[in-house]
C-alpha cells in the first residue's frame, strides 16, 4: 500500500547504468516517489555507492549490485540477488548504454556488435528477467531508453542508431505481449542531454545538435529522469507501446 504522497512506495525499481548520468538522476527520482531502488552499474562502484548512500539517507531501501547486463551469467545474478534482498522487480528501466562513433566504412564488426549488446541485447536479457515478476504481481513498469537516432538515423552512428531504433520495436512488442497482465512498456528517446556518455562530443557536433533543436538548449538528466518517473506512476497505466521524445522538439512531426 502505498505511502501517502509516495505513489511508488512498496515498488522495486531497477535502474541498469544508473551510477551517473540519466540513471543517476533516474534512480533520485524514482526513489523520492516512493520506490525502493536497485542501482546497476559495470565498473564504478564509488559513483554506485555515493547513489546508493544518498537514496539510504532519503529513508528508502537501496542496493548497488556490480554487473554487465549485456550478459545473461550476470543478469540472473542481478535479478536474484536484487529478489533475495529487496523482493521482486516491479519497475525496469533499461538505461545502460554506449557508443562508438565512426562512419561505417570505418566501423569495425566488433564496434558495431559492441554497441548492440550494450544496448539492444542489455534491454532484452533485463526485460525478460522482469517479466516473470511483474506477471504474477500482474502490475509493472518497463521504460527504455532509445533516441531520436532511433527515429531519425544519424551519420556517423549507425551502430547506436540501429540499436535504437531495435529498443523501439522491441519496446512496442513487449507491449503487445504483456497488456493483458497489466505491464506497461515505453520508450524514452531523449535529446541531447550532457553527461558522461556525451563528454566526448564535439564542439562543432554540440553546436550542430544545438541548432537541430527547436527550444535552443540541452536538456537535462533531471527533465528525463522526471519523465520516465511519470511513466511508472500508477495514474499513467493507460499508456503503454508509446515513444516519448524528451527532446527539446528535435524529432517533432511537421
Amino acid at each position: 500500500m502505498a505511502e501517502q504522497g509516495l505513489p511508488l512506495a512498496g515498488k522495486i525499481a531497477l535502474v541498469t547504468g544508473s551510477g551517473q548520468g540519466i540513471g543517476r538522476a533516474t534512480a533520485l527520482r524514482l526513489a523520492q516517489s516512493g520506490a525502493d531502488i536497485v542501482i546497476n552499474y559495470r565498473s564504478n562502484s564509488s559513483a554506485a555507492a555515493e547513489v546508493r548512500d544518498q537514496i539510504e539517507a532519503s529513508g528508502r531501501r537501496c542496493i548497488a549490485i556490480q554487473a554487465d547486463v549485456s550478459q545473461e551469467e550476470d543478469v540472473n545474478r542481478l535479478f536474484a540477488e536484487t529478489n533475495s534482498v529487496l523482493g521482486p522487480v516491479a519497475i525496469l528501466v533499461n538505461n545502460a548504454g554506449t557508443t562508438r562513433d565512426k562512419l561505417i566504412l570505418q566501423m569495425s564488426l566488433n564496434d558495431f556488435e559492441y554497441v548492440m549488446q550494450t544496448n539492444l541485447r542489455s534491454a532484452f536479457l533485463c526485460t525478460k528477467a522482469a517479466l516473470r515478476g511483474m506477471m504474477r504481481a500482474r502490475w509493472g513498469r518497463i521504460v527504455n531508453i532509445s533516441s531520436p537516432a532511433g527515429l531519425l538515423g544519424n551519420a556517423g552512428q549507425a551502430n547506436y542508431s540501429a540499436s535504437k531504433a531495435a529498443v523501439i520495436a522491441l519496446t512496442i512488442s513487449t507491449a503487445r505481449e504483456m497488456a493483458s497482465r497489466n505491464i506497461t512498456a515505453n520508450a524514452i528517446a531523449p535529446g541531447f542531454i550532457p553527461t558522461e556518455l556525451t563528454a566526448t562530443v564535439s564542439q562543432q557536433q554540440r553546436q550542430f545538435m544545438l541548432g537541430i533543436t527547436p527550444l535552443g538548449r540541452f536538456g537535462t538528466p533531471e527533465e528525463i529522469a522526471s519523465a520516465i518517473n511519470y511513466l511508472c506512476l500508477p495514474e499513467a497505466g493507460y499508456i503503454t507501446g508509446q515513444i516519448l521524445g524528451v527532446d527539446g522538439g528535435m524529432s517533432m512531426h511537421i
